[in-house]
């Protein structure tokens, strides 16, 4: 989300009283209970191309005896280079932060090859992989790190690929859903319509929307899809009942098809009904300004924190990280906590993922089920006028 005029006059102390506070939180990692491992939007400023994290083992290094060596897969060149990067970024400034002498993070570049990227990571002898950022490439890898006993915890969001030695950190858009559609039932919601994009995104928003509304004790009275073209959203939008007969519509998509479409509801005589977003919307800060959307609502991490680990990213590289950025963040944080009762060459002790109190990054509550998926606890927000507010917040933690 682009740094604001306010954010940009804040004085030297304000600044740094928030990164002793990220930093005495990055702290708490080592605090058991729902376990504490804490320290929007895409870059805004010019791309650099500073060298990120520790460069890749060369041939003939002595073995590192004293600690843990853990690889990080993600793109560093190629489309999408400057995720990746960011992603490097902040796992350097989790170690910077931890200042721990127990983990070693090595990143290979899965542009150059993802199946090379894995057999390399693992001959160099790391015990865990960090990655990768595609669905396509942990399913890729997922054998060979099977195989050599070498457990993945994944930034993908993509369920299908979780279980079997693979956990993933990534958002679930399904888990959103849910979330949102929960608390519009409580306000007295009923029914629900959806207007869902062809595809994967789609296809797990549609499976969200039918699970939330059917856990909810709601009904879904209809759910047309569209291929993001204006003809194809009116299309969609004109196949809904005209009737009034929903309380309330998912726009399972971006904020700049949201506000296409949400503009289109209101000109159709939707005034009333309640329009509702995914975790998409968390980095677009467009929807703020966009009178059609004022009042709608969706559910998806708290920035909380997230704020603090963003300023101190632009403090030591001088840009705007991307909003994943937490995800490689609170994964070196949570291997560390973990590291503290894990043998150095021993496997990776996977099973303490598992824990049913969960654990506190970054991005909020979070636990791994025996699936391997993450979830996570969720706050609502409500699109104000120039502004995101939070009317539902998280929780904590995880009840026993």
């Amino acid at each position: 989300m682009a740094e604001t005029g306010v954010e940009r006059q804040a004085g030297i102390w304000s600044a740094s009283r928030k990164l002793m506070r990220l930093a005495a939180l990055t702290g708490a990692l080592m605090i058991a209970g729902c376990q504490s491992i804490i320290p929007k939007g895409p870059p805004t400023g010019p791309e650099t191309t500073q060298p990120t994290g520790p460069a890749p083992l060369e041939p003939g290094l002595p073995v590192d005896a004293a600690r843990h060596r853990v690889a990080l897969l993600v793109p560093m060149s190629g489309t999408n280079a400057s995720v990746g990067r960011s992603i490097a970024n902040a796992t350097t400034l989790a170690l910077l932060d931890t200042k721990t002498q127990k983990v070693r993070i090595t990143t290979y570049d899965t542009n150059a090859g993802v199946t090379a990227a894995a057999q390399k990571a693992i001959a160099d002898g790391n015990k865990l992989i960090l990655g990768p950022l595609l669905s396509e490439n942990v399913r890729t890898i997922a054998p060979t790190a099977r195989k050599a006993g070498v457990t993945v915890i994944s930034f993908s969001n993509d369920v299908s690929i979780a279980g079997n030695g693979v956990f993933l950190l990534g958002y679930n858009p399904a888990e959103s859903i849910e979330r949102v559609v929960s608390y519009a039932k409580s306000k007295g919601m009923t029914r629900f319509a959806g207007l869902i994009p062809r595809g994967t995104y789609g296809e797990r928003a549609a499976t969200g929307l039918l699970r939330g509304v059917e856990a909810a004790g709601g009904t879904v009275v209809s759910m047309q899809t569209f291929d993001r073209s204006t003809g194809s959203i009116t299309a969609a939008i004109k196949k809904l009942p005209q009737d009034g007969s929903y309380d309330a519509v998912l726009i399972a998509d971006s904020g700049r098809v949201a506000i296409q479409a949400a503009t289109l509801l209101r000109s159709n005589g939707e005034d009333k009904t309640r329009i509702l977003g995914t975790e998409l919307w968390n980095t677009e800060s467009s929807l703020a300004g966009a009178p059609a959307l004022r009042g709608a609502w969706f559910a998806s991490v708290s920035d909380t924190y997230y704020h603090q680990l963003a300023a101190k990213y632009r403090a030591r590289y001088g840009e705007a990280p991307f909003r994943l950025a937490a995800l490689g963040y609170d994964a070196v944080l949570l291997t560390v906590r973990i590291a503290a009762d894990w043998k150095v060459g021993s496997p990776f002790p996977a099973r303490k993922l598992v824990d049913p109190g969960g654990f506190t990054g970054i991005d909020g509550a979070f636990r791994f089920g025996k699936d391997g998926i993450a979830e996570r606890a969720l706050e609502v927000q409500q699109v104000s006028a120039g502004t995101f507010s939070v009317i539902d917040a998280a929780p904590k933690g995880f009840g026993k």
